[in-house]
């Protein structure tokens, strides 16, 4: 019942002051040992996934800690693994504020971020100091290119972050689908992603030679695909022989929140309105893939049965972020627990 309360003042400011107050109240939790507070009881159901041994399949997704700043207090909530970023080789400060704006009525956000983070090299002195490194949690770590780098220099960029996070990621995932870089989405075409993905899979055999160890590499694509692309990627992602998929980022879309105050602010469209076209394409890229390439199912879960819902059509596991905002960490517990619910049905 705490969380509701926090939620209410929170939605009193601007949304992005609210989420630097609110990330700063999760640190504090966590330093005065309060987060139990906040949190609901996490069920242990491992699974292994990208040859990654997760304590449970419920993850927070990119952009919510973009710099690894909160990592230890983000754990300390119950995910089973947490993803940073996303991160460029140099830092930038995104968009022109505001770049954040809610549709409470929908459970929905608009954000034009635009990649805003302190540099590839900041984020790796903060995950050099967590403990959840140390302990072997679980670290994905979110990779893109900075806004000013020419689209047909991209490779280079997402080279140089790869390189460099390499010794200290779990796993990479490589953003190609945020709506908010100009051009970005051009390397889901074909002979652009074909180049891409050649490229980083070529690095990533070098690095783990080197490093003497194997770090998976995700791709994640926005949900605002058509078949023959979808079909186009999952080919790819076949050939290139790509560790895993993160389906699906925001949406440019706004015919679910269409006449609403704020839904024709420019930028990406995420929470309870891009659920039913992120799980669509969820379900589509898993039958292209037929098994072969695991899938992180991401879009507008906002309860447990929605994660239960992302698992039924062909995830191995799940993220959350808007999610998280609307209804605080008490959906992690929520979502575990319907996931291993759903599980255990299943095998009987």
């Amino acid at each position: 019942m705490l969380y509701p309360l926090i939620r209410n003042f929170f939605f009193t400011l601007d949304a992005e002051t609210a989420h630097g107050l609110g990330m700063a109240g999760i640190d504090l939790m966590k330093l005065s040992g309060a987060s139990c507070l906040l949190a609901a009881g996490v069920p242990a159901d491992p699974v292994r996934v990208m040859g990654i041994d997760f304590p449970n399949p419920v993850g927070l997704a990119a952009g919510l800690d973009k710099n690894g700043e909160h990592i230890d207090a983000l754990a300390a909530l119950g995910f089973g693994f947490i993803e940073v970023g996303t991160v460029t080789p140099r830092p930038q400060p995104g968009n022109p504020k505001p770049r954040m704006f809610r549709i409470p009525e929908k459970q929905a956000l608009i954000n034009r971020l635009g990649f805003n983070n302190d540099g590839v090299a900041k984020l790796l002195t903060n995950v050099a100091t967590t403990s959840f490194s140390r302990r072997g949690g679980v670290l994905g770590i979110n990779i893109g290119k900075n806004f000013d780098t020419p689209i047909e220099r991209a490779v280079d960029d997402y080279l140089y972050c790869l390189e460099r996070v390499y010794p200290a990621a779990s796993y990479v995932t490589v953003n190609i689908s945020s709506p908010n870089t100009k051009n970005l989405r051009d390397l889901q075409r074909d002979d652009a992603l074909d180049a891409l993905l050649g490229a980083l899979k070529g690095a990533q055999a070098r690095l783990a030679d080197h490093h003497g160890k194997y770090v998976p590499l995700a791709l994640k694509i926005a949900p605002d695909l058509d078949e023959a692309q979808l079909r186009t990627i999952a080919d790819l992602l076949r050939h290139h022989r790509m560790d895993g998929v993160i389906a699906t980022n925001t949406t440019l879309s706004r015919e679910a929140v269409k006449g609403r105050p704020n839904a024709e602010q420019a930028g990406g469209l995420s929470g309870a309105p891009v659920f039913a076209l992120s799980t669509a394409v969820l379900g589509r890229l898993a039958s292209a893939l037929g098994g072969e390439i695991p899938i992180i199912g991401v879009g507008g879960i906002l309860s447990g049965a929605d994660a239960a819902a992302k698992i039924a059509a062909g995830a191995s596991l799940v993220q959350i972020y808007t999610g998280f905002i609307y209804r605080g960490p008490e959906l992690v517990g929520e979502a575990a627990t319907a996931i291993a619910r759903q599980r255990r049905q299943s095998q009987r």
